[in-house]
Parts: C-alpha cells; structure tokens; sequence
C-alpha cells in the first residue's frame, strides 16, 4: 500500500500537471485540509474559488457544493473525489415539487438554502447560507411571503430570529445535525460544566436554547478562538476539530455524538480520501457537469444574495 506522503506528493504532481486548485471542506478528514489550497464552509469554498484562474477545481466535499462552485467558476473544470457524496438535504427537495409550489402560490419568495441541487437553485429567487439566513430573510419586504427550502430547523431559526416572519417552511433535515440530541448536550455538559456550548443552526430547537453560541462553521471557530473560556462543547460535524485547534490551540473540544450513528460524523463528508482525490484528479472525474441554461439561471439567486454581503 503507498504510504499517506508519497499519495500526497502524488496528488501534488496531478495538481501542477492540470493547474488544479484543491478546495476542502472544514468537515474533511485532516490529510484533506492539509493539502487544500483552501479550507472553509460551503459558501466561502465557492467565493475562494473565484480568487483563482484555474483550469481544474477539485472540490472535497459533498456534490451541492461542487455544483455552487462550478456555477460562480463555468470556465472551470470542476471535479470532487466521490461522486456519492450527497446530502440529505439537497435530496429532500427536487425542482419539481419547487416549481409546482410557484404555481399554486406565485406570491411566495422562494429562499433557498445552499445545501440544494443546481435545480433547485435555478427555480428560487434567493439563497442563503446559515450564516446570512436571517440577513437574507429580513432583505425581504415584510408584507411577502417566504417559503424557506430545505431545512426546518434551520429555517424555524430564522422565523424566530425575524420575529415570526411569514414563512412556510420545507420539511428537510440533515442526516447529522438534525439527530443530535439535548439529552447527550445535557450528559456531556455534565462531565464538563465549565464548557461553553456551540450549536449549528441545523440543530433541533432544543438544542439551540442550550447553545450559547450558534452559527454557520467558520462562524463557530471565530466564536470559539475568540472567547476567553478554555473548553468548548460542539454540535456540530467533528471535522471542525482541526480548524479550531489551528485557530485555538490549547484549548478543549468536546463534541457531542448523535442518536444515528453514535458518533459527530457527516457519512457523505466522510466518503472522500487522498486516494479519491488522487483518482479524480488524474482521470478528471467525477466531474461537475451543468448545462449553459441551468448554470445562467441558477447563478441569478446566488449573485443577488452576493449582493446582499
């Protein structure tokens, strides 16, 4: 078997012969970010990408955000390591079931959140991260409707972050987040009563009211690199380790497992590796493939919650 350093060089040779840039999501395995030209959430992966005039992305993490990536980068051949790598919530919502909800309801803002197929994307009218969900929502005049797609638990956050705006909102869920429960919060806070407590906004509203802190993933490592406690309790995929140790070196993370898996880990996040990577980058895929029409439609929605930043 070729040892991690010599897989690594490897993958850098690949990376030099197609002039590809290697993005990674903060969830992925450490050998993956150590090799990334850039690390974030999904929405900044998608605006670093733009820095750079590559011929290649290579993107590690889950599809929806290869697909973000290739619609802000078309001149761009985007690849991603596992072409399985999905996400419950982008398969909770299809474009069709979005386009029969405009025609029984025309007078609803359709606010989409980025973890959505290029489809679905292409038939709201804006998106949003759970960093600037509620910015995004209170941009909206408060006499329209919403309709907020896909995640509930996000999506009854920002109804009572907008002081109940009105709002119809998608029943999706994330496969992780959405399985974290108050009863595993309250045992491990328990163990460590010190600990400040940091929650993902797709969390069960329960969990949230413990939180001292919620917020999109890099918001979560600022938060915590920023305070002066020194142990921390997460909600959240356990990847985020390694950016907050970089970040915050010292202090103590402690993240709570689910009730599915009994563990912090993104199953679809953690389908890539340094051999897929290495694999997609010398046979150029899976490879993120959308048509003109779709990739100049479903950039409308993104450039107008750009414009909001």
């Amino acid at each position: 078997m070729v040892s991690d350093l010599t897989l690594a060089e490897e993958i850098q040779a690949l990376k030099a012969q197609r002039r590809a840039v290697i993005l990674a999501h903060r969830y992925q395995d450490i050998e993956i970010q150590d090799l990334a030209d850039e690390v974030g959430d999904s929405f900044e992966l998608a605006r670093m990408a733009q820095r750079y005039n590559a011929d290649v992305i290579a993107v590690c993490g889950v599809r929806f955000i290869g697909e973000t990536v290739k619609i802000l980068n078309p001149r761009s051949q985007v690849v991603i390591p596992d072409g399985n790598a999905g996400c419950s919530l982008a398969e909770s919502c299809s474009a069709a079931a979005i386009r029969a909800f405009r025609s029984r309801h025309p007078e609803y803002v359709i606010v989409s959140y980025m973890h959505t197929s290029a489809e679905v994307k292409a038939e709201s009218d804006l998106l949003c991260t759970s960093r600037n969900a509620v910015a995004v929502v209170r941009s909206i005049p408060a006499e329209k409707p919403i309709l907020f797609v896909p995640d509930s638990n996000l999506g009854h956050y920002v109804q009572k972050q907008t002081l109940r705006r009105n709002m119809k909102i998608w029943q999706g869920a994330c496969l992780l987040h959405a399985t974290f429960s108050a009863r595993r919060l309250a045992a491990l806070h328990a163990q460590h009563p010190g600990a400040l407590v940091a929650a993902h906004p797709e969390c069960p509203s329960e969990i949230l009211r413990l939180a001292h802190f919620v917020g999109a993933p890099s918001s979560i490592v600022d938060w915590c690199a920023a305070q002066t406690a020194r142990s921390f309790i997460l909600v959240t995929e356990s990847g985020l380790r390694y950016s907050l140790e970089q970040r915050a070196p010292g202090k103590n993370f402690y993240f709570v497992a689910n009730e599915h898996c009994h563990c912090s880990e993104c199953p679809y996040m953690k389908l890539n590796s340094l051999e897929k990577l290495a694999a997609c980058l010398e046979r150029m895929e899976p490879c993120i493939d959308l048509p003109p029409d779709l990739l100049r439609r479903a950039r409308v929605p993104l450039e107008r919650m750009l414009a909001l930043q």
